[in-house]
Parts: structure tokens; sequence; C-alpha cells
């Protein structure tokens, strides 16, 4: 009997320090993450299951997100709270952006021995987007993609307009010729416009693609605080104009009407980022587009194929004063790192992601209608650098201001381009500002 009954007393024994230990040793407590971000609609939808999904998987980092309005006043508020300590733990902010966040003091620079420990490595991501995230030789944001301009085209009227293969492909376009005689050709056979694009003023669409193609004539617009490119500024803003003032494409349509045109059947080709990709396939696959549609990168109509693009990035503020603890920071990264391994979700909002392993993935590469596009990203040039350059930065505000002008007759290209000149010189000539 007593042989018997001593493993039973032994287990009790065992049972009761366990449940002793337990309650004498401290429970770790859980880190929480403060993140704000400027992704609204579909992006703030899919940024939000990414969240939910990242508290999911793990209990010692919770992320709470707060959504600000995108723009200007993002980045307003993200500056003034930030550099008096009360900004987030993380924020989303453009690729676009960095000279003026991190030259500013914004923005904390993030040590390799940091990313190293949350097993982040700059070649994991796409090379041209990790360049870009540095700023005097330090990493300042993590990138989770890109976003270029590209050319959408609608079958049914371009297959009207003769302008597909065998395939139902959109034929090869090269050239700036070529181009406009595809939205001429477009315009004449279907009775439709060849062309939409955002056009009104304060749009910067025009500004996206005038930068696009002097980009592809090997011609800088800012250099050593001097505007660089001469007479090909206002010849290149009127090739813009002519598709527009020959009725190629309507003039003065913001951004709504712009892509309600196009997804209304009014015309065969529409200018735009890979942003209205999941309005095309919600529309597809609830049958309501009435059409099939495809995607192209920017045609190449000089001499190389560079496109605009931007990135959203993962950044940390600053905030003197009250600089975060090695394991909020760590915390922070982790956060970073889930979301870069499980960017394929985020690559259905039309973005290519940053993150090599993920692009460059079966599943990435087969994804559609991204694979249409997805080699732009070897392509893709931004915003110059500069304190004011970037998302919806002064520059940008002076050029949708003036360049939109030459496509309706309020101006002419050399008008518009001198114009914006003359009003964005005070800037390139302002020394950067430390917030």
């Amino acid at each position: 009997m007593a042989r018997r009954g001593f493993p039973r007393a032994a287990a009790l024994v065992a049972t009761l320090f366990i449940v002793l230990a337990g309650v004498s040793a401290p429970a770790r407590a859980q880190v929480e993450v403060r993140m704000w971000t400027l992704l609204s609609g579909g992006d703030g939808a899919r940024m939000r299951a990414l969240v939910d999904d990242f508290n999911a998987s793990q209990r010692d980092v919770r992320v709470v997100s707060t959504t600000l309005k995108w723009g200007e006043p993002f980045y307003t508020k993200l500056i003034t709270a930030s550099v008096v300590g009360a900004g987030p733990d993380v924020a989303t902010i453009h690729l676009s952006r960095i000279v003026n966040l991190a030259g500013g003091g914004v923005l904390r620079p993030i040590a390799p021995g940091e990313l190293a420990a949350a097993g982040l490595r700059g070649q994991d991501y796409l090379p041209r987007q990790w360049a870009k995230a540095h700023y005097q030789g330090a990493t300042y944001a993590v990138p989770l993609d890109v976003h270029p301009f590209v050319l959408y085209y609608n079958k049914t009227l371009a297959g009207k307009a003769g302008l597909l293969d065998a395939d139902g492909n959109l034929k090869p376009i090269a050239g700036v010729d070529a181009l406009t005689e595809a939205f001429r050709i477009a315009t004449e056979r279907t009775a439709q416009r060849g062309l939409t694009m955002e056009s009104s003023q304060s749009s910067y669409a025009i500004w996206r693609l005038w930068l696009a193609m002097l980009a592809q004539q090997n011609v800088t617009i800012i250099a050593n605080g001097r505007f660089t490119y001469g007479p090909a500024g206002a010849a290149t803003l009127s090739r813009i104009s002519d598709w527009f003032t020959k009725g190629y494409a309507q003039s003065g349509l913001d951004y709504p009407a712009s892509t309600s045109q196009f997804m209304g059947g009014g015309a065969a080709f529409m200018l735009n980022g890979v942003w209205e990709v999941p309005e095309l396939v919600r529309a597809s696959k609830a049958g309501t587009l009435g059409f099939e549609y495809g995607i192209v990168p920017l045609p190449k109509m000089y001499a190389n194929a560079s496109t605009w693009a931007d990135s959203h990035a993962f950044a940390l503020p600053a905030n003197p004063g009250h600089e975060p603890s090695p394991e909020k920071v760590q915390a922070v990264l982790r956060f970073i790192a889930y979301v870069s391994k499980h960017s394929l979700g985020w690559a259905e909002g039309g973005h290519i992601p940053a993150y090599k392993p993920v692009a460059e993935s079966a599943a990435a590469k087969s994804l559609m209608p991204n694979a249409m596009y997805a080699r732009v990203a070897n392509d893709v040039v931004y915003d110059p650098d500069g304190w004011y350059m970037g998302a919806a930065g002064p520059l940008e505000a002076i050029a949708s201001k003036f360049l939109p002008a030459a496509l309706y007759g309020y101006l002419t290209p050399e008008q518009a381009v001198h114009r914006f000149e003359t009003e964005a010189a005070r800037l390139v000539r302002k020394r950067p500002p430390r917030y």
C-alpha cells in the first residue's frame, strides 16, 4: 500500500509546487505600441487586419492604431506631436517625405543592431526602396510597398480601336508619339475619350506624370538649389496638354470624376496609380464593371522606362524627452517584421510588396492583376530629394496649382512652368527647417 501511495503523494507535491511557483512569478507586462496611420479606405481596412492578426498571434505586444486624415493634415500633426515628445511609437509615412522628416528631426534613426535583433535585414527589401529609406547614411524607415503610376486600359474599347494583339492584350506602345496616336485612335474609333486622368487644379496626377516623363528623358528637376529641367519642362508639359486640348482627354476632372469615367466605360485608357486596382477587382467580381481591363507599366516614351512612384513605410518618431525604451523599440520592430512577412495581403491593394521574400514568391508572382505591372518596381523614380518634396508636400501643392492650368488653356505650358518655378523658388532657396 505504501509503495502504491508514494507516486500519488509525489504528484500532489509537484502540482502544489507548480501552482505556488505560478503565483509567485510576476506576469510579463504587455507592451502597448501606439501607431498613427494615414491609411484609409481599402488600405486602412487591410492595415487594420494586419494589426488584428499581429495582436492575435502573440501576447507580448499590442498595437493600437489611430487613423488621421491623409496628406498635409497628417504630416502637420505628426511633426508637431513628435518634436514635443507627444508623438506615437510608430507611424506610416511616405518615403518621398523622408528628407523632410528625418532631416527635420521628426524621426529617430533605427540602429543596425535594433534591426538585426528583430530579424530585419536590408538585403530582404527591394534595393531602390531600402535605399530611399535612408538619410545621411542612417536607416529612418522600413519600406512596406511600392505604388507606381500605371496605364489602365478598357479591352472592349481598345479592341474596337485595333490596339489589342491576338491574345487580347495591349499592343506594345513605344514613344510619346505612339502613345498620343493610341489616344487619338481610341477617341476617333470608339466615340469615347481616349484617355482619362485627374486633371483639375490641386490634383497631383499631372505632377507625377510630368516628373516621370522628364525622368524618361534623363532630365532632373532640381539640383543644388536650382531648377534643372530647362526647355524640357515646358516641352514635356506641352505633350501632356495636347492630349486635352485636342479632345483625347477631358480637362478639369477631379479624382472621383476621372475614375468614374473609366469605370463607366467612358474612356479607353486611364493614367493613375495602382491604388485603383481594388476597386476594379471588386467591380469585376461583382459583375458591375461592364468590361475586361488590363494594366501595363507607364509606356517608355523617351530614353528609358522610368515611372513615378511612392512607397508607404514604417518610421519611429523621435519624441525628444520621451525617447522609447529598448523594449518599446523591439516591440515596434517586431510588429514591422510581422507586417513585412505577411504583406501578400497588403498587395491585394494593388501595391508591390517591398519585402523581397514576399515580392518574389510564387504567390505574389501569380497575383492578378499585380503580375501585369510588378516588373515596374525596377524603374520607379521618387520625388527629388528636398525638405519641400514628397506626398502632399509644399512643392507638390504649387505644382498642382499651376501645371494643370496648361491643360485647359488658362496658361500656356511655358507660362504654367514659369509660374510654378517662380513660386517654388522660395522653397528651394529656403534653409531646411529643423522642427
